[in-house]
C-alpha cells in the first residue's frame, strides 16, 4: 500500500474516533506529498472549519479556487469561491476570475465582481488595468453610466480614441432615450477630431441646434467624396440646404432623394429655397428633374399636387409659374392652368413686360374667354402694345372693340385721361404686387404714387385703403415742394423714372437700418448704404452732442479712399454740427476748400482731398444728437436741393431707428428671462409689445404677434404631471428661443402657451414662421405618453397708425390673437389661423 494510501485510510480512523485534529494533520501531510489532490484539499478545508482554524481554512480554498480556475473548472470555482469571500477578501485576480465564470450562469454576479475589481484597482492606483476590466465589464453591462465611466477613464489614461468612441455609445443611449446627446458628441469629438461617428453625430447636434454653418464645416471632411456614408452625406446635404449654399446642397439632396423616395418633400424644399433666392432658374431646372422621376415612376399627380402647393407658400417668380403653366397645361389641370395665367398676368404688367402680358392674357382666352376680368384685363392693355396684337387677343372675346376708329377713339380718350389712367394703373399694380406678397415692389409703387399724386389719399378711400394694407403712409413736409413732380404727369410710364426709383431705394436704406438690432449696426449699415446710393467718396455718421467729442461715429470710404484718421473724424464732426446748429439743420459746400466757414480744418480737407460736403444734422425733436456727412474727393460737387430733402428724411429715421435700438435693448436687459428655457417671463410682454409696436409705428415696418399653445393645460397636467409639463415647455422653450430672429421676441404666456413678437413681419409671413416652428418642434415628444407635441397657432397683425394710441393698438392686438388661437383651437386645433381686424378703427383712442 502506498504512503499516501496509508494516510488517508489513519485520517479515516481518526475521524471515525472523533479525533478531527489528528486527522487534519494526516489529510495536511497528504498535500504535502500531492499538492495536487484537490478533494483532500476540500476534505481539509472542512475540517479546518469544524475546528475553529478559519485562517488555515481560507488558505486551503483560496489554493483549492486557484486550481480549479487553472483548469477551467467554472462550477467548482463559483462554488469555492463563494465559500472563501465569507472567510476573507480574495486577491482582485480571484475577483476577476470568478466574473468571468459567472458572466454566463450570474450576470449580476458577474457586474459586482467587475465592479469590486475595478474599485479595487482604481484605489491602488492601478488605472492601466482598471481600464482592461472597465472595458470588459462594458462588454457585460453596456449601460450608460458605464459608458460615461469608460470616457472618462480613457481619457484620463491618454487613450484619447477610445474614450471618444465610448463617449458616442454615451450620445447614442441618450439618443434611444430621446434625450439631448450633443454634450456627449461634442465630448467625443473633442478627445478625437478624426472619429467619424463623433464628427457625424457633433455635426447633426450643430445642425439641430442652430449652427448650420458650424455643422457644414464639421461634416464637409467625411462627407464631400461619393462613397461616404449615406447618413453622413444626408447630415452634410441638410446642413448645407439651412445655411443656404444651395447649389452645394443639390447634388446631396438629389442623391438622398435617389437612395429615398421619402426624401421628394427635401427637394420640394430646395426648389422653394432657389425660389426664395430669385434663382428662379435654378428652381425650375430642378422641378424638370424631379418631374422625369414622377414620370418614370407614373406618379405624376402626386408630383404636380406637390408643386402646386409649394409655389403657393413661396415667392411668385416668372420664370417658376411659366413652368407651373406648362406643367398644368400637360396635366390637363385647366382650372390651375388659368389661374396661373393670370398670376403671371399681373406680375408681368406690374412689371411693365406688357408684351409678354398680353402674350398670357391670350393664352387665358384660348381657355377660357368668359372668364371673369377679361375684359378688364384687355382694357388694361390698351395704348400698351400694337394695336392689331390687341385686336388680335380682343377678337377672343365678344363686346370688345374690334374696329381702327373704335380703337383711335379710345386712345384719344385715353389721352384725355391720362392722369386718371395713370393713377390707377399704379393702384392696380400695387395690388398686384401685395397679392403675391412682394411688398418691396408694391412699396416702390406707392411711393411713385405719393410723389406724382400727393395727397390724393385724401380723396380716394381706396387709395388710403391700399396705403394701409401695405403698412406705407406718407409724410409730407414744407420742404417737399422742392423734390414734388408737375401737378400733372406726363401720359403713361413716362414719369422720371430715376427719380421714383432714387425714392424707393432710399425706402430700402430705411427699412435696413431698421433691422438693426444696436446703435453701431445702425450707423454701420446707413453710411454704407447712403455712401453708395450717393456715390459718394466717403459717408460719414457720428452721434455727438454739441460741445463734447462724439460717443460714436462710422465712416464708409468707397474703393480707392483712404480712411480718415479719428482726429480728423472728430474735428470735422464737430465743426460741421456746429454749422448744422446754425443753419437749422443741414448745410452743403460745393466747394470746400475755398469756403470761410470751413477755414479752420482747412488742413485736414487738404489731406483728405476733399473738395465737396454735405452734412446734415441728427436731431431728436429739438435737440441735436448727431451729424450725418457726405464728402466728394477729388472734384467739386453741386449738391441738389433733393439732395437736402431726402438725406434728412433718412437722418431723421436714422435717429428713430438709434432710439429703437438703444430701448430695445434695454427691455431686453431689463426683462426678467427664465434660465432653463431662454424665454421672457409674462410680465415683461406688454413692456415689450409696447415698446415694439412704438418702434414700427414711425418706420412703417408691420408688426404681428403669434400665440403657441402645446396642449390643454389641465389634460397634460393630469397625463403627465406638472413636472412633466415644465420640463416639455423648457424644451419646447430652449429650441424657439435659438431659432427666433434676433429682432424678435419669446415670452412664456401661460402654462403651455409662449407668445412671439415678430418684428417687421405681416400675418402672411408670420406662416412661415409657423412652418419653421414645427419642423423645429418635429422631434419633441411628450413625455411619458411619447406622442408628438400638438401645436396650436394664433396670428394677429398690429394695426399701426399714427392717429392710434399704442396702449389700445397692443389692447385690441393681444385681444385678438387670443381670438384666432381660440378659433384654432374650435376648428380642431394643430393648426394655425390668422383673423384680421374686424374695424379698422379698432384700435383707435
Amino acid at each position: 500500500m502506498s504512503e499516501i494510501a496509508k494516510r488517508l485510510e489513519k485520517a479515516e480512523r481518526y475521524l471515525q474516533k472523533g479525533k478531527p485534529d489528528s486527522a487534519l494533520e494526516e489529510y495536511l501531510a497528504i498535500l504535502s506529498e500531492d499538492p495536487k489532490n484537490d478533494s483532500v484539499r476540500q476534505t481539509a478545508a472542512d475540517l479546518c472549519l469544524s475546528v475553529g482554524r478559519e485562517t488555515d481554512a481560507a488558505d486551503l480554498l483560496s489554493d483549492l479556487f486557484d486550481h480549479c480556475a487553472s483548469v477551467g473548472d467554472a462550477a467548482r470555482s463559483i462554488a469555492t469561491y463563494k465559500r472563501l469571500i465569507r472567510l476573507r477578501g480574495p486577491s482582485v485576480q480571484q475577483v476577476l476570475q470568478f466574473a468571468h465564470f459567472s458572466e454566463k450562469s450570474n450576470k449580476r454576479e458577474a457586474i459586482e465582481a467587475y465592479d469590486a475589481a475595478l474599485k479595487a484597482l482604481l484605489g491602488a492606483n492601478r488605472k492601466q488595468e482598471g481600464l482592461a476590466v472597465l472595458k470588459r465589464l462594458v462588454s457585460v453591462a453596456p449601460t450608460l453610466r458605464n459608458h460615461e465611466r469608460l470616457g472618462e477613464l480613457s481619457a484620463e489614461v491618454g487613450e484619447k480614441k477610445a474614450a471618444s468612441f465610448a463617449y458616442v455609445a454615451v450620445a447614442v443611449a441618450h439618443e434611444k432615450e430621446n434625450e439631448d446627446p450633443s454634450a456627449a458628441y461634442a465630448r467625443a469629438y473633442e478627445l478625437d477630431h478624426t472619429n467619424p461617428a463623433a464628427v457625424l453625430g457633433h455635426g447633426r447636434c450643430m445642425l439641430e441646434h442652430g449652427h448650420p454653418e458650424l455643422a457644414a464645416e464639421l461634416l464637409e471632411p467625411i462627407s464631400n467624396y461619393p462613397s461616404a456614408p449615406a447618413e453622413a452625406r444626408e447630415a452634410y446635404g441638410r446642413a448645407l440646404l439651412a445655411c443656404g449654399r444651395l447649389v452645394d446642397a443639390e447634388p446631396l439632396v438629389w442623391e438622398m432623394f435617389e437612395r429615398d423616395a421619402r426624401y421628394a418633400r427635401t427637394v420640394v424644399d430646395l426648389i422653394g429655397a432657389y425660389l426664395d433666392s430669385d434663382e428662379d432658374d435654378r428652381a425650375c431646372l430642378l422641378a424638370r428633374e424631379l418631374e422625369d422621376f414622377y414620370k418614370r415612376a407614373g406618379t405624376r399627380r402626386e408630383f404636380v399636387n406637390q408643386m402646386k402647393e409649394m409655389s403657393e407658400r413661396h415667392r411668385q417668380q416668372p420664370l417658376f409659374l411659366a413652368y407651373m403653366v406648362e406643367l398644368y397645361n400637360a396635366s390637363n389641370r385647366e382650372h390651375e392652368y388659368s389661374e396661373t395665367l393670370l398670376k403671371l398676368f399681373g406680375i408681368y404688367y406690374a412689371a411693365g413686360d406688357y408684351l409678354k402680358a398680353a402674350d398670357v392674357l391670350d393664352r387665358a382666352a384660348e381657355v377660357d374667354p368668359y372668364e371673369p376680368g377679361h375684359e378688364g384685363r384687355l382694357e388694361m392693355l390698351r395704348g400698351k402694345i400694337d394695336n392689331s396684337h390687341f385686336n388680335a387677343i380682343a377678337n377672343r372675346f365678344a363686346g370688345v372693340i374690334k374696329t381702327a376708329d373704335d380703337l383711335a377713339a379710345a386712345a384719344a380718350q385715353a389721352a384725355e385721361e391720362s392722369e386718371t389712367t395713370v393713377l390707377e394703373d399704379l393702384i392696380l399694380q400695387t395690388e398686384i404686387f401685395l397679392q403675391y406678397s412682394m411688398r418691396p415692389k408694391a412699396i416702390e409703387r406707392l411711393e411713385r404714387i405719393q410723389k406724382l399724386f400727393p395727397h390724393e389719399e385724401e380723396k380716394s378711400d381706396k387709395l388710403m385703403q391700399l396705403y394701409m394694407n401695405a403698412g406705407f403712409m406718407p409724410e409730407y413736409k414744407a420742404e417737399d415742394a422742392v423734390v414734388q413732380a408737375p401737378a400733372v404727369p406726363a401720359p403713361r410710364a413716362s414719369a422720371n423714372e430715376s427719380s421714383i426709383d432714387n425714392i424707393s431705394r432710399v425706402t430700402e436704406i430705411t427699412r435696413n437700418i431698421y433691422r438693426q438690432s444696436n446703435v453701431k449696426s445702425v450707423l454701420f449699415a446707413a453710411v454704407n448704404d447712403i455712401g453708395r446710393f450717393w456715390s459718394a467718396s466717403r459717408c460719414v455718421a457720428g452721434l455727438v452732442t454739441p460741445g463734447k467729442p462724439p460717443s460714436a461715429a462710422m465712416e464708409y470710404c468707397a474703393p480707392g479712399i483712404k480712411q480718415s484718421e479719428v482726429t480728423a473724424i472728430v474735428k470735422v464732426l464737430q465743426t460741421l454740427q456746429a454749422l448744422c446748429v446754425k443753419s437749422n439743420g443741414s448745410v452743403s459746400f460745393p466747394n470746400a476748400l475755398e469756403a470761410p466757414e470751413l477755414s479752420s480744418i482747412q488742413p485736414i480737407l487738404m489731406n483728405l482731398n476733399l473738395h465737396s460736403v454735405m452734412a446734415v444734422s441728427l436731431q431728436d425733436g429739438e435737440e441735436h444728437v448727431g451729424v450725418l456727412i457726405l464728402e466728394q474727393c477729388g472734384v467739386p460737387r453741386q449738391w441738389q436741393g433733393s439732395d437736402h430733402v431726402v438725406l434728412r428724411t433718412i437722418a431723421d429715421q436714422m435717429v428713430l431707428a438709434v432710439n429703437n435700438a438703444r430701448l430695445r435693448s434695454l427691455v431686453k436687459n431689463l426683462a426678467v428671462t427664465d434660465e432653463r428655457s431662454g424665454l421672457l417671463k409674462r410680465s415683461s410682454y406688454l413692456d415689450v409689445l409696447m415698446s415694439e409696436v412704438k418702434r414700427s409705428v414711425p418706420s412703417k415696418s408691420p408688426l404681428s404677434v403669434m400665440l403657441m399653445e402645446f396642449g390643454k393645460a389641465s389634460s397634460l397636467v393630469r397625463d403627465i404631471g406638472e413636472g412633466g409639463v415644465e420640463s416639455l415647455m423648457q424644451q419646447v422653450g430652449q429650441l424657439i428661443a435659438s431659432h427666433i430672429r434676433q429682432n424678435d421676441v419669446a415670452v412664456r404666456y401661460d402654462l403651455t402657451q409662449i407668445a412671439l413678437i415678430l418684428a417687421d413681419t405681416n400675418d402672411k409671413n408670420a406662416f412661415y414662421v409657423v412652418d419653421k416652428m414645427r419642423k423645429l418642434l418635429s422631434g419633441v415628444r411628450v413625455p411619458v405618453k411619447d406622442t408628438p407635441v400638438m401645436t396650436t397657432i394664433g396670428i394677429a397683425e398690429a394695426v399701426l397708425k399714427e392717429a392710434f394710441d399704442p396702449v389700445d393698438i397692443v389692447t385690441e392686438v393681444i385681444n385678438r390673437v387670443e381670438d384666432s388661437l381660440g378659433k384654432a383651437r374650435s376648428d380642431g386645433g394643430n393648426i394655425a389661423r390668422s383673423l384680421a381686424p374686424a374695424f379698422v378703427s379698432a384700435a383707435a383712442g
